[in-house]
């Protein structure tokens, strides 16, 4: 069946905008084959720098036809009505409209059968349509043209079945592309046009004319080439494919490169030669057989030369060396002066208008450090010693230059002043971690100096009522709050937050303090940071209702949980005890005697939630139900006491037979008025007392 070929020809498109472009040409083109009822076998979407491509097969050669079918008014309804339907279908008299007989009476229809359009023709509008609506983040107008693309746009190629689509891209003020079979490849090596007959034959020129059409082939000729390259020089590329994808979206034909890093630069802390190499020039960082940075570097080039890349590898030697001699100087000139040194200058620098500079923020994160500390286990004076130096290489020339080595240069300055090895290790790490898969820090004083960071960050934005709404969260308050779950969870620290966060709020300024509750602020955060918890366990695979069932339970003393560590050992305890028939079974009980109770309470106007009178048990059952109640609550109460949720649960568990006994031998809606009541006060304490553990009536299925 006839192929579909579009490509969209332009100047470089961003690489960061590839991908999503890809994704958005292929819905978009799926979107309006189906409006245009089109089917087809496959359809694809490729992207390079310079074009976006669309292939589709399998169409068919024209639309199906259609019927369409309209019903008017009655033949007997008011002449204006009928009048304006004939109108509506293009009729001139009532006697060209079918009479329809139904059981409401006779009706008249209008039935119109529609010939589908010739699918070319149909692929042109679409052609025509597709580049302009695109949802790119940034487009641009050019020339004297009206319309918007991401970048200018050179050429169009639009094929059906083997011939050109008739039509052109208007771009407005009487510009315009036709639609054409030709392309180009490569802008320097093969600039030649070139024509194609499918998308097979464009594919395979493209390649002959120095264009790899899919990224993910360019990325992976990256990556075999470079570790080639590396390992001819007895090294290894050092892995990264956030630089790999970057790469395969800067070059339709990748050339991988080796160039050497003048041996005075290596004395520079390697994360240092990784950044400027990375972020400034892209290039990957190879490494030694024993895990340490190499002096080569791969650069991937755009295009083949006639020196196979020798003046290439020069450029980029050349550009990397100034880079590096500015870093130089940075590191060079920061070390002259102790970090502690530095501290004062945070005066200068605005941490929010509302919340004071940055001094002010170490001030408060020193205090929260040494509070933290013992929880924790780390030393009160380390952890005051790595807040207090944590922010201070903000105001060094190397952080200004490379904002992202902010904390990890403070490690590298405060080493080089002498400080203890646990207050460099807490300047390095106090930022992480940063998202769910960084490393997680486990140092006593670097999680006291972490957490106390982050806490300070959520309590004086909650405390300002600057909160994450929807998509927005400018101060970044989500991966500060993830921190602070990961920082807890993953060391299985026992925190007691709703504390913390009151002190954390004691030391905001006082115009701050003066306008928000502590307590309000630190529930708010509270519930804040255990969405955050609920998020990382859903992550894990726990079942959501299992969460909230464990999350709605309070603490003895009032309110919310606020320890993560015991409702994280809730969770899991309540997951390993309904996987378990008793527990299965204790629910399925459980929702039975909630429905009887929720219904006669309803029809009753009354909560059955009073004291059950024990000398009103006539059945054995009943009482044998009371008795196992009573012990049950007994030993969950003392095993949630010692956090022994297991035990609690195992509690729980014998109560399986008694209330099955229970519903197997009573009638709860005895004669007796009295005896119906107790027995009703009786179920109602069956989920008093699983909610000591749990609110069971949140689980599901």
């Amino acid at each position: 069946m006839p192929q579909f070929l579009l490509e969209l020809r332009s100047e470089e498109i961003p690489a960061r905008m590839q991908a999503k472009a890809c994704a958005d040409l292929q819905k978009l083109a799926q979107e309006k084959l189906k409006a245009a009822s089109l089917s087809y076998e496959t359809l694809a979407s490729y992207v390079t720098p310079r074009r976006l491509t669309l292939v589709v097969d399998g169409l068919p050669d024209k639309q199906p036809d259609t019927r369409e079918e309209k019903k008017g008014p009655k033949v007997d309804a008011p002449q204006k009505a009928i009048e304006g339907f004939l109108r509506s279908v293009g009729l001139n008299a009532i006697d060209q409209a079918e009479r329809r007989e139904t059981d409401k009476g006779t009706f008249l229809f209008h039935v119109r059968e529609i010939a589908g359009r010739p699918t070319a023709e149909v692929l042109a509008e679409m052609a025509a349509e597709l580049p302009m609506e695109l949802p790119w983040p940034k487009s641009m107008r050019w020339a004297e043209t009206t319309q918007r693309y991401v970048r200018p746009l050179h050429g169009v190629l639009a094929l059906f079945d083997g011939a050109a689509v008739p039509g052109r891209l208007d771009l407005g003020r009487g510009e315009a592309l036709e639609f054409t079979t030709q392309t180009r490849g490569h802008p320097f090596m093969a600039p030649e046009r070139f024509a194609v007959a499918d998308f097979d034959d464009y594919r395979d020129k493209l390649a002959r004319a120095g264009v790899v059409l899919s990224h993910a082939d360019r990325r992976e000729r990256i990556r075999a080439s470079a570790e080639r390259a590396a390992g001819d020089a007895g090294l290894r590329l050092r892995p990264d494919d956030g630089l790999l994808d970057e790469n395969a979206g800067l070059t339709e034909w990748p050339v991988v490169l080796l160039g050497r890093i003048e041996d005075r630069f290596m004395a520079l802390p390697p994360e240092v030669l990784q950044v400027s190499m990375r972020t400034h020039q892209k290039y990957f960082a190879t490494e030694t057989p024993d895990g340490q940075l190499a002096n080569r570097f791969i650069v991937v080039a755009n295009i083949e030369t006639p020196d196979d890349g020798a003046a290439i590898v020069a450029g980029n030697e050349r550009v990397l060396r100034a880079r590096l001699a500015d870093a130089e100087f940075f590191w060079q000139t920061d070390r002259q002066q102790p970090l502690r040194d530095r501290v004062a200058q945070l005066h200068q620098v605005v941490f929010q208008e509302r919340l004071g500079t940055l001094h002010d923020k170490v001030e408060r994160m020193q205090t929260l450090a040494a509070g933290l500390a013992e929880p924790v286990g780390a030393d009160r004076d380390k952890a005051r010693s790595g807040a207090y130096l944590a922010k201070a290489d903000l105001v060094t020339g190397m952080v200004d230059e490379f904002p992202e080595l902010q904390g990890l240069m403070g490690s590298y300055y405060a080493e080089a002043d002498g400080e203890a090895r646990e207050v460099v290790r807490a300047v390095a790490e106090h930022y992480s971690p940063l998202g769910p898969s960084d490393a997680c820090p486990s140092a006593p004083a670097s999680v006291a100096v972490a957490l106390a960071d982050k806490l300070d960050t959520l309590v004086g934005f909650f405390a300002i009522d600057e909160k994450p709404t929807g998509s927005k969260d400018p101060y970044a308050l989500r991966r500060a709050a993830l921190g602070v779950v990961r920082l807890i969870t993953d060391n299985g620290l026992r925190v007691g937050l709703r504390a913390a966060l009151k002190e954390a709020h004691g030391l905001l300024p006082e115009a701050v303090r003066r306008n928000s509750a502590p307590a309000t602020v630190a529930d708010q955060v509270l519930a804040f940071l255990t969405d955050r918890l609920k998020v990382v366990l859903r992550d894990r695979g726990v079942r959501h209702d299992l969460i909230a069932a464990v999350f709605a339970v309070e603490r003895p003393e009032g309110g919310p949980e606020d320890d993560l560590v015991r409702l994280l050992a809730r969770v899991d305890a309540l997951r390993a005890f309904l996987e378990t028939d008793d527990g299965a079974n204790l629910l399925v009980a459980y929702r039975r005697a909630a429905n009887i109770v929720r219904i006669e309470e309803k029809k009753d106007k009354q909560a059955y939630d009073t004291h059950v009178a024990e000398d009103a048990l006539q059945e054995a059952t009943e009482a044998e139900l009371y008795r196992a109640l009573t012990t049950a609550a007994n030993q969950a109460n003392a095993a949630l006491a010692q956090e022994d949720f297991q035990a609690a649960m195992r509690a729980l568990a014998d109560l399986r037979a008694p209330v099955d006994a229970f519903f197997e031998g009573v009638t709860v809606n005895a004669q007796d008025q009295t005896l119906r009541a107790n027995r009703l006060r009786l179920l109602k304490r069956i989920g008093t007392t699983l909610a000591q553990v749990a609110d069971f009536s949140k689980i599901e299925g």
